[in-house]
């Protein structure tokens, strides 16, 4: 079969196509048939060698995919099983989510890790509430799009921050209904959309660049959610800054704590693909690669041309 390996760490070019042999299942794993593969920031991780990250070398890199299982085709997804950028994995059968009927292994495989995300963020990490405004940054990339939706799904208002206008119309199109292009005033606009109280939360998957204005964005015992840090780690928070902003709330979640057992993995993803199977979430993917172009996936992911999610197709 073929599969991407990481030799040595580096950027998008240590990324090569190899055939290799097939993976031998262990005890309680089975081997699937990969038919799509979800490209994340993680992958990026993995092929710099990023703690936790990284791997003994030579490594099949990528987490996430959906397919058939060999020999019964039961169609499966995952969000975390290593060395899915190749044809076939051998995967925990404890991590393997049935993939409900209308739900197309391209999709499956889009919306897991992204959609998981987007769900404990929004249900979760805060609640949200019926009338509420809240910050979601990068709201088209993969969770901001989901995000933005299941913040609108729960009644909540989204004010949004995009890169460019292209970008900007994905966002309303998701139900954002307010959009800052750029970084800059969002802190401002917050609080005119709020008569000057402030956002119930701030999703914030870019870190460094938008931290500071987020904690000014918030109303009075708001909560400020660093999911991710694609522009690098806030600088250090002095704790007691918290209460001249008005008693906030600061987390940094993941989602393994999300799913740290198989039963909540199953029940996370099951409510995120029931969504999507009844139509009531919508899955941009943003582009299709063959495996042999993982490379390009990668430099596309790092230099911030995508919107939606991308896949590898074996």
């Amino acid at each position: 079969m073929q599969a991407v390996l990481v030799e040595s760490t580096g950027g998008p070019e240590v990324l090569s196509v190899r055939d290799v042999p097939d993976p031998s299942p262990g005890e309680g794993q089975v081997l699937v048939d990969v038919e799509a593969v979800g490209v994340n920031f993680r992958d990026v991780y993995e092929r710099e060698g990023r703690p936790p990250y990284g791997h003994d070398l030579p490594a099949v890199v990528g987490s996430e995919g959906a397919g058939r299982v060999a020999g019964t085709g039961e169609r499966v997804a995952w969000l975390d099983v290593p060395g899915s950028y190749a044809g076939r994995v051998a995967a925990p059968r404890e991590e393997l989510v049935p993939v409900p009927d209308g739900v197309s292994a391209e999709t499956a495989a889009a919306v897991m890790l992204q959609g998981c995300t987007a769900h404990y963020l929004a249900a979760d990490s805060h609640p949200v509430a019926e009338g509420e405004w809240v910050v979601v940054h990068s709201a088209a990339g993969g969770v901001g799009l989901l995000l933005t939706q299941l913040v609108r799904l729960r009644g909540g208002h989204v004010l949004a921050t995009t890169s460019t206008g292209e970008k900007a119309e994905l966002a309303r199109a998701a139900g954002a209904d307010e959009v800052v292009v750029g970084y800059d005033g969002f802190a401002e606009r917050a609080r005119e959309l709020t008569d000057g109280e402030g956002v119930a939360a701030v999703y914030d998957g870019v870190g460094r660049t938008t931290f500071a204005d987020g904690l000014r964005a918030l109303r009075p015992t708001g909560r400020m959610v660093v999911y991710g840090a694609s522009s690098g780690q806030p600088e250090p928070l002095e704790v007691q800054s918290l209460a001249s902003h008005g008693s906030l709330y600061v987390q940094r979640p993941t989602l393994g704590t999300y799913t740290r057992t198989p039963q909540l993995l199953r029940e996370l993803a099951g409510r995120v693909l029931g969504l999507v199977a009844d139509g009531r979430l919508d899955v941009r993917v943003g582009g299709r690669y063959p495996l042999a172009q993982a490379r390009r996936a990668h430099e596309d992911l790092e230099g911030r041309r995508t919107t939606g999610k991308l896949l590898l197709l074996p």
